[in-house]
């Protein structure tokens, strides 16, 4: 858009995660090349990036360094990137050498004595003033700013009111603030941290007023809380609850006046998602099912009696498979109790009386075969000590 600033809204990269033990650190570094092939095709000024670069506190050293060449190449594209750290960042070492790097037009806010003051980027109406509110523990900024009252509301604001108060002292600049929060309104998934230790963890958007575009960060789903408050959700799915979710980042454009629209761009997905059910032998066989052979899956047997090596045989089919749930049609098995003390009882009989609520089938011969050999080593092994 002519006469605009253009924003590239991300968030929640969760660099070093894995999904149900499925490595992701190629498809975190492909959608790091979409990212940078974004800025060069659309024509991006600033990318703001609103907390979680990591998924820990200490990430994986492939996880670090893709990172850094990550704001590497996007400070290569000429454009500037604004950072917070989100609650799965460590905000002491997210804030390592933050002045340092900031001459380099990579900025990253990491803390609570930089909210209010602005990271100001020029284009041709003037100033834009970019303020960083990175995930505040509700009890660490009480403490820090001497607040009265608990929770996510009272940081925030806290942290708002200082924005507000900068703003006041410089009349016609345009804003945005990034913040890594659970507005009121927002749709969660599986993926995300629980926040609400400390006090109340939802904010409203109205707390946010004043400016000319929030960028969120937390939730995992691309939403739009109002115009000028949006969240982008994280650029991979990181739980099957994310199943139908269509991942990206916003771009986003600032005219002379402020906000001025926004688009999604979406990111590559390196492997779709979904969830299936069914009995084993119709999942095996039926016709339905060839689609998702290419799916990382979670699948739900309703088989009545849990079958033999269930996830082994699924796999035969269904390669990525990685979850595997039991839902019986009509109900779970009946349970039926011991009735015997179980240190009265031989201990076959009472691993057998297991497998059989577990699955609903007693075991094969085999399997008790097995298990009388492991008892014998158990008892062999205690009468050596």
């Amino acid at each position: 858009m002519s006469g605009s600033m253009r924003l590239l809204h991300s968030s929640d990269w969760h660099l070093g995660r894995s999904f149900h033990r499925e490595n992701l650190i190629d498809a975190q570094a492909a959608f790091l090349d979409h990212l940078v092939d974004t800025i060069h095709e659309e024509r991006v000024d600033v990318v703001v990036v609103s907390g979680d670069l990591y998924d820990r506190a200490l990430p994986p050293v492939d996880a670090v360094r893709l990172f850094d060449r990550a704001l590497g190449r996007i400070r290569d594209t000429g454009a500037r990137a604004v950072l917070i750290s989100g609650n799965h960042d460590s905000m002491t070492r997210m804030a390592f050498a933050t002045d340092l790097i900031d001459s380099s037009g990579v900025h990253l806010r990491s803390s609570l004595d930089g909210v209010g003051t602005p990271v100001l980027i020029e284009d041709e109406h003037g100033p834009v003033a970019f303020y960083g509110i990175p995930y505040l523990e509700p009890e660490i900024a009480r403490h820090h700013w001497n607040l009265t009252e608990r929770g996510h509301p009272a940081a925030i604001g806290h942290a708002m009111d200082l924005i507000r108060a900068d703003l006041a002292e410089r009349p016609g600049v345009r804003s945005v603030v990034l913040s890594h929060a659970f507005v009121t309104g927002g749709e969660g998934s599986d993926s995300e941290r629980d926040i609400s230790v400390g006090g109340a963890s939802h904010v409203p958007a109205s707390i946010y007023d004043g400016v000319d575009y929030v960028a969120l960060g937390h939730l995992h789903g691309r939403q739009t809380i109002t115009p000028t408050v949006r969240y982008p959700g994280s650029p991979l799915a990181y739980s099957f609850s994310e199943e139908h979710h269509r991942k990206g980042c916003w771009l986003v454009d600032l005219d002379a006046d402020g906000f001025a629209g926004a688009g999604f761009v979406e990111a590559p997905v390196p492997r779709p998602l979904a969830r299936i059910r069914g009995r084993i032998e119709d999942l095996l066989s039926g016709d339905e099912w060839e689609r998702y052979v290419d799916h990382w899956l979670q699948i739900t047997l309703t088989d009545h009696r849990r079958p033999a090596r269930p996830m082994e045989r699924l796999r035969e089919r269904f390669p990525y498979a990685l979850l595997l749930e039991f839902a019986p049609e009509g109900g779970p098995t009946e349970y039926r109790p011991v009735t015997a003390a179980v240190a009265e009882r031989p201990e076959r009989d009472v691993v057998a009386d297991f497998v059989e609520w577990a699955r609903g089938a007693p075991p094969t011969p085999e399997e008790r075969a097995l298990v009388d050999r492991a008892v014998e080593e158990v008892r062999l092994q205690e009468g050596t000590r």
